[in-house]
């Protein structure tokens, strides 16, 4: 019996190599030409992908804005990252493009990213080392290509908002080889002059290659030893470089830093005024407080017979005359007091007290130091007695142990 053998349609092998397709292949960079190269209206970019023997078929969905911005057109080398998928209803294999930049661009986002890296490891991103961008400078120092249109965007706006401000510009080349050292000898002259209050560096939008002065790492270096503040304001809102990290501010075009570094001469003007006012204000209740304090004073009794100002420091001084001749009667009344207690301790104390008493004092004839004691004396000895009405004089007949 022969083998039945399935008939596949046209859609079943489209499917089946659709989903062998893009199950096998993970999303993926190529490298190649651009040919038949199409930006349609809707948005949507269709190309081919070729090098000198294939090509292959592309779509970038919305991609218009992006390849027009890498200024990607018919004939360039680029670099492409998407899908290898299957359109069904031509059976043809494509890659849809998720990302496309032009050849070599891989290197200089390499490039960046390691720059990047080392700069903010030595702390050049650091907000603390950021300096103060003054509220209304003296002098802006603007830096950038004299014939672009980001300076005459940024005086566009100056001239609106603040005609009078002072600006000094110093005309470089923002793109190409040697752009860089001319934007940093730029910093250099403002420096060394050190007549601005800020530097603006700025230059419009561009590719990555057109911005890549703004990398450089000698141009960041000037930056960060500046010690006028920088603004930068290179490209658009999508684009940031180097330059833009290690400013003291960044700013995502021309116009924004011309209208961020000086305020509206309108609107400074209403707040001055409105200042003026409320110091004026301030003065006349000032004013108007002092002069009630004058006219309560101008009527004080005092002011009005002024005999009155003596008359109180005299009564004061009467005060005090009576409340120190009373605190100095009072402490005599007590050392009086204290004088006496000891008087009467002195007299309870005095021998002569005791003789009162019947008693007498035996003194050695011409001594006057009493004798206490029998061995004191001896026969034939005369004493004298002390006693309370006189004294008497006696001779020792004999001595005796009675008590």
């Amino acid at each position: 019996m022969s083998e039945i053998k399935k008939i596949w349609s046209v859609t079943e092998i489209t499917q089946t190599v659709k989903g062998v397709l893009e199950e096998t292949f993970y999303p993926l960079w190529i490298t190649g030409e651009t040919g038949n190269f199409t930006a349609h209206r809707s948005g949507h970019v269709y190309f081919t992908l070729k090098d000198k023997k294939c090509q292959l078929s592309c779509v970038f969905f919305n991609g218009a804005e992006i390849t027009r911005q890498h200024n990607i057109r018919e004939g360039v080398e680029v670099e492409v990252f998407g899908k290898l998928t299957v359109y069904e209803p031509r059976g043809n294999y494509q890659l849809t493009v998720r990302q496309i930049r032009p050849k070599g661009i891989g290197e200089l986002h390499q490039k960046f990213d390691a720059l990047k890296q080392r700069l903010l490891s030595e702390g050049l991103f650091a907000e603390e080392r950021k300096q103060k961008i003054p509220y209304l400078p003296k002098c802006i120092g603007v830096i950038t290509s004299a014939n672009g249109a980001a300076l005459r965007d940024f005086l566009q706006i100056i001239n609106r908002r603040f005609h009078s401000m002072h600006i000094k510009i110093y005309p470089a080349a923002v793109q190409g080889a040697g752009a860089a050292r001319q934007i940093v000898e730029g910093i250099t002259c403002f420096n060394s002059n050190n007549n601005c209050n800020v530097i603006v560096v700025t230059r419009g939008g561009g590719s990555l290659e057109d911005l890549w002065p703004f990398n450089e790492e000698l141009l960041a270096r000037a930056i960060a030893e500046s010690t006028i503040p920088i603004i930068s304001a290179v490209g658009h809102e999508i684009d940031f470089t180097i330059c833009d990290f290690v400013a003291d501010l960044r700013v995502p075009t021309p116009s924004a830093a011309a209208e961020l570094v000086v305020g509206h001469k309108e609107e400074l003007l209403m707040t001055i005024n409105g200042l003026r006012k409320r110091l004026s204000q301030a003065i006349g209740i000032t004013v108007t407080r002092i002069k009630a304090r004058m006219e309560h004073a101008t009527h004080h009794y005092i002011l009005k017979e002024p005999i009155n100002m003596v008359r109180i420091f005299q009564q004061k001084v009467d005060e005090l005359t009576i409340r120190l001749n009373n605190q100095i009667t009072n402490e005599l009344i007590r050392k009086k007091e204290i004088v006496s207690g000891l008087v009467s301790q002195l007299r309870v104390l005095d021998p002569t007290h005791v003789l009162n008493r019947g008693y007498s004092i035996l003194l050695p004839e011409g001594s006057s130091a009493p004798i206490t004691s029998k061995q004191d004396v001896s026969t034939g000895d005369r004493l004298i007695a002390k006693l309370a009405g006189g004294e008497l004089k006696l001779r020792v007949e004999e001595s005796n142990d009675h008590q």
